[in-house]
């Protein structure tokens, strides 16, 4: 059983998108902070009634998020 729900974040054109690697969840937001906060929001509306052992995790899983840092950042 998987206790960790992964995403990947990354820059977009025109906003931060968020997206579930284990699950089918993809979200965007205008900031770090709020793609974050609308990622929470998705992932307790896309478990709201799931039996969790059913979609292979354990009770109450955490949720790891992933910043992807494009080129520009990575030469600072």
């Amino acid at each position: 059983m998987k206790r960790i729900v992964q995403f990947q974040v990354y820059k977009g054109e025109n906003a931060y998108v968020g997206e579930g690697v284990d699950l089918a969840i993809v979200t965007q937001g205008s900031t770090l902070d709020e793609v974050v906060s609308n990622l929470k929001e998705a992932l307790a509306l896309h478990l709201e009634g799931e039996n969790l052992s059913d979609l292979g995790f354990a009770p109450q899983p955490s949720a790891l998020v992933n910043f992807e840092l494009d080129s520009d950042y990575a030469k600072a």
